[in-house]
């Protein structure tokens, strides 16, 4: 005889009853049952890093990091993972969710054993270097700890040999991490745990097909933990074939855009967004300005541009050391810089008061990152600018922001010619106002007063002579352009919002959508590029399995070259032609060249007439629109 939960067993039957009963009450209080959890990001977690089970040399790490509490993501991830629990983490950057993985990870590492036991992938390899950055800094108090970080447009050999010295950690961008396992350089059958980490980035780059022939190299039993702000279909259904009964975190973001915020949106074409910036800012009342862009390269551009036209500007980004970016933020703030060019990664927890405008020059990757990027500005009871730079084939995208925001966008023009110098009249004005006023000018007014005497000039006339000088070549003005025709996208692309107009104009707008994607590539290989563009060969063709994502991909990411920027594509057996600006620097091509796709180097290098093609093949790759946002192999 023997009491289980109240019934007394004594013959077989009554062991089966209570074996089954045991069961339905485990299953009532099993945690792994269905585990869905939503959460606010500004929920105080009631618990801190010490009351969770890490181990002593992670606890030691984060005490020496000076953190005491985790954030929403920490506390609620962090449980499952040292359980050994699959995790779906919704959730946006900035919130943590690295540490979420990574302090877990490390309490369950063995040491002593031979082989990868966690691989981490990114869809960049900005993202790659920081994740096995904060690995580094958590396992600080781990001396035999080894991680590798793995990306495209770093040498093999540096790679190679941090492999073969043996690692724990391996964080990696899919199409490089694929090159190892197919090199042979790479062995998963020792790996313990995956963690995808901003896995709807990785497919809105055209990484779903890399992604998956990963997993299936991965042993069937390991833990997955799964990232992404979103939650598209094709992740569910990654989600539902890879992961084995999910805990799902969500931290939910307040995406409530300020009334005080008012917001415009601009369509100009790729190759003009600088010139539009300039003069936007010239023609805009601003005290801080914060411009986003989506890459550190375009950050130094834009900065360097502005720069050398007069603005207080620099650039902001990752690769910039910690001093200098607080140097940066410390010159904003006080204002000696008026003006700073950010990715939305260094832009993270910045908080300054005095930001009048926000310029998305990029496009950001979904409309909470919009959200919170233009929540810079419209702070402590001010109100702030949000512009938004739309090229003409993201023209359906302002529907969503607006949906997103529950705000209407206003649709502007670019400043007129009449505009621009009208803004400098009135600057110029001010400036001598101000000088007057706040300045000791005694000396200079002895000196005009003696040059007007020696020539027997007015005083009038001396002046405009000083200001011509301080003017120096640069045209005080600027002269009327020739018209331009994309003036009408803004008429055009509001009409097509009016509800009388909506079935005929949505069906116009997803054949504009359609040629805007596929970028140009119709069937017109055969003619010569379009004005602006030049037309090169690269090493890869259909013999090395390539599609126009994987090339466009690799290109975009490590050229820093806008999708919309790249031009037909043409591939063929043994190499394939692509069109690009005419605009790419020397470094942008040099990089291009030793860029790896499919296995491959594109070696880069302008069409000659001996190998330029005089025919489209049919039902090629460069037929047809292509998929959006097939962007960046990391090779």
């Amino acid at each position: 005889m023997f009491d289980l939960y109240g019934f007394e067993c004594d013959d077989w039957l009554a062991w089966v009853k209570a074996d089954f009963i045991e069961a339905v009450l485990n299953s009532m209080t099993n945690t792994t049952v269905d585990q869905s959890i939503e959460i606010s990001e500004d929920t105080t977690p009631e618990f801190r890093f010490l009351d969770l089970e890490l181990s002593r040399d992670v606890q030691q790490a984060i005490m020496m990091s000076g953190y005491t509490s985790p954030t929403p993501i920490q506390a609620e991830i962090i449980p499952f993972m040292l359980a050994g629990r699959d995790v779906i983490g919704q959730a946006q950057t900035g919130t943590g969710k690295t540490a979420a993985f990574a302090l877990p990870i490390l309490s369950r590492l063995d040491a002593g054993a031979e082989g990868p036991q966690v691989l981490v992938l990114a869809p960049t390899r900005e993202l790659a270097t920081q994740v096995a950055k904060s690995f580094e800094t958590y396992a600080v108090c781990m001396p035999d700890f080894r991680v590798a970080a793995i990306f495209g447009g770093q040498d093999y050999d540096v790679q190679f040999r941090a492999l073969r010295r043996g690692v724990h950690v391996v964080v990696g961008t899919p199409g490089r991490v694929i090159d190892h396992l197919k090199r042979g350089t790479l062995n998963l059958d020792s790996l313990k745990c995956l963690v995808l980490d901003e896995a709807d980035e990785m497919l809105n780059m055209g990484f779903q097909e890399d992604v998956e022939f990963i997993l299936d190299k991965c042993p069937e039993e390991k833990q997955v933990a799964l990232f992404s702000a979103t939650m598209p279909d094709p992740i569910r259904r990654i989600a539902e074939k890879h992961l084995q009964d999910p805990a799902h975190i969500t931290i939910r973001r307040n995406t409530n855009t300020a009334e005080s915020i008012q917001q415009r949106c601009v369509f100009v074409p790729e190759r003009e967004k600088m010139d539009l910036l300039a003069r936007m800012l010239e023609a805009e009342t601003t005290d801080g300005v914060i411009v986003f862009t989506k890459t550190k390269d375009s950050t130094i551009t834009v900065a360097e541009h502005l720069s050398k036209l007069g603005f207080a500007a620099a650039a902001l980004n990752g690769d910039l050391p910690q001093k200098q970016r607080q140097r940066t933020v410390d010159q904003l703030k006080s204002g000696q810089l008026n003006i700073i060019v950010a990715t939305d990664v260094a832009a993270r927890g910045l908080d300054v008061q005095r930001i009048s405008h926000v310029f998305n020059y990029d496009l950001p990757h979904d409309s909470e990152s919009y959200i919170h990027r233009i929540g810079r500005t419209g702070r402590a009871g001010r109100s702030g600018v949000a512009i938004i730079f739309l090229t003409p084939p993201q023209r359906g995208k302002l529907r969503l922001i607006e949906r997103a925001t529950k705000q209407t966008i206003e649709l502007v023009n670019r400043p007129s010619v009449k505009e621009i110098n009208a803004s400098r009249m009135v600057r110029f004005k001010e400036q001598l106002k101000s000088a007057m006023e706040s300045q000791d000018l005694s000396f200079f007014q002895t000196v005009v007063n003696e040059v007007a005497a020696e020539s027997g000039k007015s005083l009038d006339l001396v002046a405009a002579a000083v200001a011509q000088i301080a003017q120096g070549n640069r045209p005080f003005l600027l002269k009327d352009e020739p018209k331009r025709e994309t003036e009408r996208w803004d008429r055009d692309d509001r009409r097509e919002r009016e509800p009388s107009e909506r079935r005929g104009a949505g069906r116009q707008r997803f054949e504009d959508e359609r040629a805007g994607r596929s970028g140009g590539r119709e069937r017109r290989v055969g003619g010569p590029p379009r004005p602006g563009m030049l037309r090169y060969r690269i090493e890869v063709g259909h013999a090395d399995g390539v599609r126009p994502g994987n090339i466009v991909g690799a290109i975009a990411n490590e050229g820093g070259i806008s999708g919309s920027e790249i031009g037909p594509i043409d591939i063929r057996d043994s190499y394939s032609t692509i069109d690009l600006p005419d605009t790419m620097n020397a470094s942008a091509i040099q990089t291009l060249r030793r860029t790896w796709v499919s296995g491959k180097q594109l070696r880069l290098r302008p069409l000659g007439s001996e190998d330029r093609p005089t025919t489209v093949r049919s039902g090629g790759s460069s037929s047809g629109p292509r998929k959006p946002k097939q962007f960046a192999k990391n090779r």
